[in-house]
């Protein structure tokens, strides 16, 4: 029995079907059952509530081999409560229920200078520590920005032809298809056959700046689309008009700075395996429609 949270999630939904297309008995997470598809729902046990609560996250690795563990996104909490707070209980039910794996979505920082000071990388990386403690075997799928941001700014970009952010235009960084990164935890997670504690590195094909990244979409789109840089106050006045708390908004700056100063691109040296998925075809296959329609 594999255990998935955040079921409905833009990861989650991706392991939910991988592992149903396995056909590997599923138990899923969730605060709402009817936001689950028909076909979880009618193929799934399902355990409803939040995997932040003791109760809910004991009741459902009973009996359970694996777990897919995502750390849902609260921004008007403190990223401690976000990262490490919320996954204590799980902590506790992984060592009563011994799971035997445990497979976990987290970003690339660890063992780079800035792994003390990248924000949200930073408790990122605690939870994994967390996690590990309880002595399971554990990979963390670690990955940098995700293509699929980009559908945030959707709107903009088929309004005025314009993306924006903080990071320098012509830095060439990895991203990630949330797709690949998917298809990789419901693989360890069907195979089993590891061991260990480590986090894996989830890496794009390409290396892209903003500025490249600005060319093939105009390209994918036929028209000119450009990149505006702005800066790292006005990402953190953004999140807070939205209700984000100042720790949220200030993790988020600080994950940036990093990013922006070549974390991700130290993260990722020496990486052997690479994902498929590049940023022209997932713009082809995502991005084009949600703005065309």
């Amino acid at each position: 029995m594999i255990v998935v949270t955040t079921p409905t999630g833009q990861i989650g939904r991706h392991v939910v079907k991988g592992l149903i297309a396995a056909q590997v008995p599923v138990r899923v997470i969730v605060r709402d059952a009817s936001k689950l598809s028909d076909d979880v729902r009618g193929i799934a046990e399902i355990v409803e509530g939040s995997h932040g609560e003791a109760s809910v996250i004991n009741a459902a690795l009973v009996g359970a081999d694996g777990l897919f563990w995502v750390a849902p996104t609260a921004p008007s909490k403190t990223i401690e409560q976000i990262y490490v707070e919320f996954a204590r209980p799980a902590v506790d039910a992984i060592r009563r229920n011994t799971v035997k794996r445990v497979v976990g979505v987290t970003a690339l920082g660890r063992a780079t200078r800035w792994q003390e000071t990248s924000g949200l990388v930073t408790a990122s990386i605690r939870m994994d520590d967390l996690l590990m403690s309880t002595g399971a075997d554990f990979r963390g799928l670690a990955m940098p920005s995700f293509m699929d941001n980009m559908l945030r700014q959707a709107g903009p970009i088929g309004e005025t032809g314009v993306f924006s952010g903080p990071i320098d235009p012509d830095l060439k960084l990895p991203v990630t298809a949330v797709s690949d990164l998917g298809a990789l935890a419901v693989r360890l997670l069907v195979e089993g056959s590891w061991s260990g504690q480590e986090e894996v590195p989830v890496i794009g094909p390409e290396d892209l700046s903003h500025n490249d990244m600005a060319a093939i979409l105009s390209d994918v789109l036929g028209r000119g689309i450009r990149y505006q840089q702005i800066s790292f106050e006005q990402v953190k006045q953004q999140f807070l008009r939205r209700g984000a708390s100042e720790s949220f908004a200030q993790g988020y700056v600080d994950m940036f700075k990093a990013k922006n100063e070549g974390m991700d691109g130290a993260a990722a040296l020496g990486v052997a395996a690479r994902t498929l998925t590049t940023f022209r075809d997932w713009c082809e296959e995502r991005l084009k429609p949600a703005i065309t329609g």
